[in-house]
């Protein structure tokens, strides 16, 4: 597995969008999402600013524990933070693409398009064989998502949290 400085983490770019590194510059972002119990009730939330802050400071810590991690999505024509996309692992859980955005950032077509930049990093720079995904079975926008970037349910698993999920491969595609 590919292992990165901190300081070495990618920023990547699409149409729209320019993903860069997590940093305290997004705490901002954080609070305002996982503070609002509806914009984050498929994240755990809603937290407390403390939590919120651990939850950054997890995302900062992955890529110099793991070699990877998410990125923050700022849309290119203001500058906005609008979420984050990229990798997450928990102890004792699969390797998953991972994204949330602010409720006013949803259904413009952001999370695809920051997932495939993701998905293509993935693939191509840190060579994974397989990018997988999952979601509570609730989490109908999730699964939609999924199956527009071409995810393919290829098991269900018990997670350390007692609750099933289905487990989809994400192909690699070129656009």
């Amino acid at each position: 597995r590919t292992r990165l400085n901190f300081m070495l983490t990618p920023t990547l770019t699409t149409e729209r969008l320019e993903m860069i590194p997590p940093g305290l510059s997004c705490q901002h972002l954080y609070n305002t999402f996982y503070m609002d119990a509806h914009a984050s009730e498929m994240y755990g939330g809603p937290l407390t600013e403390e939590q919120t802050f651990a939850r950054l400071k997890a995302d900062i810590g992955s890529w110099y524990l793991l070699g990877f991690g998410i990125w923050i999505i700022k849309r290119k024509s203001d500058q906005k933070l609008l979420g984050t996309c990229g990798f997450w692992q928990g102890a004792n859980w699969p390797r998953e693409l991972t994204w949330w955005l602010l409720p006013e950032a949803r259904g413009t077509g952001f999370a695809q398009e920051a997932s495939k930049a993701a998905i293509r990093y993935a693939y191509e720079h840190f060579e994974w064989q397989v990018v997988e995904t999952y979601m509570n079975d609730e989490n109908d926008a999730a699964r939609k998502l999924v199956e527009r970037l071409g995810g393919i349910k290829n098991r269900r698993e018990l997670f350390p949290d007692k609750f099933s999920r289905d487990i989809y491969q994400i192909p690699y595609s070129e656009d």
